[in-house]
């Protein structure tokens, strides 16, 4: 490796620890989901149970602990759930560039290996995502590891190390998430391209070895599964027999084949990945005809990567249910193949135009809605600060003119030649400051911390808190042990434990009730409103307030 290309790399790591890593620690959880994985992690932690998610007073069987037990690990290495609940998302995004760094530097050269990289940091929806506690940026990695160590087996094999940690993690990948069983989808092209006789492509099926990855998925996928089947089956319990049957066949197979919410057309995901995937779909009307010449060549480094990603939208596409992420594990590979192509498309005139239009148009958008907001009050600002701070509009309306004011800045520095370093300032300037400003100033109405805070205010610190029609971030949030009548009951049922529960203390118990499920019975005259938190209205009840209901 030169030195050129080493100082490249090492800037490269450093963007990406800048982009991915700024603001660590500078908030809490957000709905939808970040709040219900640290609550079960911080249950983890505090009772010891490890094996069975819990929510409250119910097991949690939509998704398998992986996530939340590195999410507890992280606490109990930190102390800090601020800096917990994110560090596996950050550790994972890492690692996926470090797999398409690494794998693009065997397969073609350390260079391509830095452009894969930039191209999978620089895509929107990559970076968004891994600035979240969700589940999908580890499920990424997973995914990304396997299809690792598969391609070097079987293009740089056979090597039955790299074999068996592909299979281990597509197993791990299972056990974060379902779905993460995708990554074997490899093995289809792989095939193909072996019996049709590409050069360089060998599946090595004959050999004895070929089974250690079959038995290293199995193993990875039993690191969860046998514990937990043998603890539940041993209960004899029946919910602990329903957690097994939700999250081994309702959340998979059901989910899959009969989906209950998210409903999309089959065409959702290509729009999708023409919006989310911005920048780096710009490229593709220079990126398809170089590679279907270079198919033409038979070059399996292009076909296996671009197959799969073809065959993770045809596997997303077919259930009707369909969010945004459920693709995000095919960018990668799909930025591998990209990567050889981008040293010539960035030399092309209309290349570098259309990236400066990009810059320029997002840049235009920023600085307009800053300065909108600082001197006038336009729809979308009284829309979105609903429930915030009147304060907080004019530090996002600073935070957005200083984005857009460093993007034209970028632009005019950088000329129309090197348009894709004006995106990396201006988009590396939008990440940082919206971790480092952004998500601070949003973060008490985002993560209900501040409406907690209200809320324990007003009852005293030493009074009791029910919750009724609660969602996960204000039991997170909340100054106290609150007492819960479950998640997923009706909320009249919800409501009646938690009357009978409150008039066994009246003068120190209160209760906080989400607007839509307040009775009619309550008296809203001696009820406390406080406000609007995570597009819903709740209510502070004493004791006084429910004296009517039965």
């Amino acid at each position: 490796m030169s030195a050129l290309t080493r100082r490249d790399m090492w800037l490269f790591w450093l963007f990406a620890l800048l982009i991915l890593g700024a603001g660590l620690g500078l908030r809490d959880p957000w709905p939808a989901d970040e709040p219900r994985f640290a609550l079960v992690a911080r249950h983890m932690v505090e009772s010891g149970n490890w094996l069975f998610p819990v929510r409250g007073t119910e097991l949690y069987s939509d998704k398998p602990p992986l996530f939340m037990w590195l999410q507890a690990a992280s606490y109990t290495l930190f102390g800090n759930w601020r800096i917990a609940f994110l560090l596996p998302s950050l550790l994972a995004a890492l690692g996926t560039l470090w797999c398409v760094v690494d794998l693009g530097k065997r397969l073609w050269t350390p260079r391509i290996g830095i452009y894969a990289g930039w191209a999978v940091l620089l895509t929107l929806q990559f970076t968004w995502q891994a600035k979240k506690a969700q589940i999908d940026p580890l499920v990424v990695f997973w995914i990304t590891l396997a299809n690792y160590g598969l391609l070097r087996h079987v293009l740089r094999g056979p090597d039955w190390k790299m074999w068996a940690l592909g299979w281990a993690a597509a197993g791990l990948g299972t056990i974060t998430k379902g779905v993460g069983v995708i990554a074997l989808l490899m093995l289809l092209p792989v095939a193909f391209a072996s019996l049709r006789g590409w050069p360089g492509v060998r599946l090595h099926a004959r050999e004895w070895k070929f089974w250690l990855g079959p038995l290293a998925f199995i193993a990875a996928c039993g690191v969860w599964l046998v514990p937990m089947l043998i603890a539940a089956l041993s209960t004899g319990s029946g919910e602990y027999r329903a957690y097994v049957d939700d999250i081994l066949l309702r959340q998979t197979i059901t989910r899959y084949g009969q989906s209950w919410h998210h409903g999309q057309p089959p065409w959702y995901f290509i729009e999708v990945a023409l919006t989310a995937w911005l920048p780096t779909m710009l490229v593709l009307p220079w990126a398809l005809p170089a590679w279907r010449r270079r198919l033409r060549r038979a070059d399996a480094r292009y076909l296996l990567p671009l197959a799969w990603v073809l065959l993770v939208f045809v596997f997303f596409s077919i259930p009707s249910g369909k969010r945004d992420m459920y693709i995000l594990p095919a960018l990668p590979m799909l930025c591998l193949a990209l990567a050889p192509l981008l040293p010539g498309i960035l030399r092309k005139r209309n290349a570098q135009r259309l990236l400066l239009g990009f810059v320029a148009l997002l840049s235009l958008a920023m600085l307009g809605a800053g300065l909108a907001m600082l001197f006038g009050e336009p729809g979308f600002e009284a829309k979105f600060m609903d429930g915030r701070d009147p304060a907080v509009a004019n530090g996002l309306a600073l935070m957005l003119s200083a984005i857009g004011g460093v993007g034209i800045a970028a632009m005019l520095w950088c000329g129309r030649r090197r348009a894709h370093l004006a995106l990396v300032a201006f988009l590396t300037t939008l990440w940082v400051l919206y971790s480092l400003i952004g998500a601070p100033l949003l973060n008490d109405g985002s993560s209900s911390r501040g409406l907690m805070q209200r809320v324990g205010m007003a009852i005293g610190a030493d009074a009791q808190l029910g919750l009724v029609g609660w969602r996960e971030q204000q039991l997170l949030m909340a100054d106290r042990d609150a007492a819960t009548f479950g998640f997923k009951r009706d909320g009249a049922a919800q409501f009646t434990d938690a009357l009978q529960w409150q008039r066994q203390a009246m003068g120190v118990r209160w209760l906080l009730v989400e607007d839509s499920m307040l009775p009619a019975c309550v008296d809203k005259l001696q009820s406390r409103d406080m406000g609007n938190a995570n597009r819903r209205v709740w209510w502070l009840l004493p004791a006084p307030a429910t004296s009517g209901c039965r």
